[in-house]
């Protein structure tokens, strides 16, 4: 029996990332602590889940700081080809588009993502050329302190209406949803990534959440 495949499509709480203490501090939790991997230990063999975290990735903007690169619609059509078949999608993003830097407000946000879920629905690379099931994950909100806080300065109110917008958006293109800031909160040294313990709530818990969804 082939196994299931599972893409987890989001930022530096996808990719582990460790608070932030210092400038250019880019620690990071090994596989086994962050949340997909705590995810695949639970889902068992039968599952490939494939990590594609990078910090600072936003759904739709490029950086005019860190670059181009950050722009998760930019690079999510060569993902989609080069993991194909893919089963599930995991969207967990939105958090970074809350920097001061692009002046946001938390509708907008909402409405990026569904370009996300419109570049998925063209991308046949489901199995037999299908469309993937989508699971939309809304961060945990955040808080404003510590060596980010200038740079997220009236992110954390914003972050609050995130859950709501992103159900609404789920519930319009017929995804799943589930809300991140149900079972964790933020590491408060940064106020923006998640500890390990977070890690293993939100990973205990989208993996029952993938388990329904895919049974």
């Amino acid at each position: 029996m082939s196994k299931r495949t599972v893409l987890c499509f989001g930022d530096s709480n996808t990719h582990g990332s460790r608070a932030v203490r210092y400038a250019l501090d880019i620690r990071r939790y090994p596989p086994e602590v962050r949340w997909p991997g705590q995810m695949a230990a639970i889902l068992g063999d039968s599952w490939q889940v494939i990590e594609e975290g990078h910090p600072s990735r936003t759904t739709v903007h490029d950086d005019p700081i860190e670059g181009p690169h950050k722009n998760g619609l930019a690079v999510l059509p060569a993902l989609l080809d080069s993991h194909r078949p893919i089963d599930l999608v995991i969207i967990m993003l939105g958090t970074n588009d809350l920097k001061m830097r692009y002046s946001l407000p938390a509708m907008d946000i909402a409405t990026s993502l569904q370009r996300l879920l419109t570049c998925i629905s063209t991308s046949l690379s489901g199995p037999d050329l299908s469309t993937p099931k989508v699971l939309i994950v809304a961060p945990v909100p955040i808080l404003e302190t510590g060596y980010l806080e200038e740079i997220y300065e009236g992110g954390a109110e914003k972050s609050r209406k995130l859950a709501k917008y992103f159900a609404a958006i789920a519930k319009r293109n017929d995804a799943s949803f589930f809300d991140a800031g149900s079972v964790a909160s933020v590491d408060p040294v940064d106020g923006i990534h998640l500890d390990p313990e977070g890690h293993a709530e939100i990973g205990r818990a989208i993996a029952a959440t993938v388990t329904d969804l895919m049974n």
